[in-house]
């Protein structure tokens, strides 16, 4: 009985993932025990000169080893821009490889980190080692990853798919913003300046292609986890990004990278706050907030019963606490 549950939930959380037009996962990953995992990496072009690798709506797994995060590609004359370099040195190998095969050969010299989770940036490792690309990122994994430690990825990831995976530290921290041009194209790296998704975020935003890279602090199709973050900053980075022009919007897991991309996240983090509000004003207790603020408009997106219950806690404490 327990194994047909079991099955019956998988396969209903398969069925309700959403599937969006813009878009389908760039991984077809399977177990490999060979000498390298294969992730077979293609590249989705989302707009002119930006390619993206799109990772499946759900956590990392030996299956997946990690390809469950959105990579992108920006082609500049002479070069490609990386924006958060994925889980892993073989990952991010692979993904430059396909790359050259299918768009052009050319080298990276400037990788962007959007924030400190490790499926984002273990990748950096590949493209510091291989072409000595400039690292620019949080000053939080300089501060708290040490070179030759193990992160979660290194204990999730199948062996064939984390060899070579080193800690390296960022060479720049954009602290108060950072604008800059790399072949043609221009880039804009901004603070969120509080704890949003983590205790350290940026989003990228391209002014002459009207892109925004979101990082974590958007995501679509699926819940997010706010274990490290805050509900005031998730907030306060919608409306900063909302406060850009963007035709292309590309969140740091989901497959929409629509104009409507932020649609979901603007809407679950304000519906969780105004509920919350309610709640301490009705005085319901931390025992029963999860039971009272369930937020079902999601429970058909993808990782809701793993991560919604624990937001909705997490943003009590924090409310309550900022009521006081």
């Amino acid at each position: 009985m327990l194994k047909y549950l079991s099955a019956t939930f998988t396969l209903s959380l398969l069925l309700s993932t959403p599937i969006f037009a813009d878009a389908t996962p760039t991984h077809l990953a399977t177990p490999n025990h060979g000498d390298t995992f294969d992730y077979k990496l293609q590249p989705t072009k989302v707009s002119d000169n930006i390619w993206c690798f799109l990772g499946a709506l759900e956590g990392p797994t030996k299956e997946n080893a990690g390809n469950m995060v959105n990579s992108c590609y920006v082609q500049t004359k002479d070069s490609f821009v990386v924006i958060d370099s994925g889980p892993s040195y073989e990952f991010a190998r692979q993904a430059y490889e396909a790359m050259n095969t299918t768009v052009a050969n050319l080298p990276v010299k400037t990788v962007i980190t959007t924030h400190d989770h490790d499926d984002h940036w273990l990748g950096n490792s590949y493209f510091k080692k291989e072409m000595k690309a400039q690292i620019i990122g949080p000053q939080y994994i300089n501060d708290h990853y040490k070179v030759g430690e193990e992160t979660r990825m290194f204990r999730v990831l199948p062996k064939n798919a984390i060899k070579g995976t080193e800690i390296v530290k960022v060479d720049k921290v954009p602290t108060e913003g950072l604008s800059f041009s790399e072949g043609g194209e221009k880039f804009e790296i901004v603070p969120i300046g509080t704890k949003a998704h983590s205790v350290e975020d940026y989003f990228v935003y391209m002014p002459q292609r009207k892109a925004l890279f979101a990082g974590d602090v958007a995501m679509n199709g699926r819940i997010t986890s706010n274990r490290d973050g805050s509900l005031l900053g998730q907030l306060k980075a919608i409306e900063m990004m909302r406060a850009k022009e963007w035709d292309v919007f590309i969140p740091g897991h989901g497959l929409d990278t629509s104009k409507k991309g932020l649609d979901e996240a603007e809407k679950y983090f304000t519906l969780l706050h105004k509920r919350i509000l309610e709640a301490i004003d009705n005085d319901v207790e931390l025992t029963d907030i999860t039971t009272e603020v369930t937020m079902n408009e999601f429970k058909d997106h993808a990782m809701f019963d793993v991560l919604n219950a624990r937001n909705v806690s997490d943003a009590f404490t924090e409310m309550e606490f900022a009521e006081e």
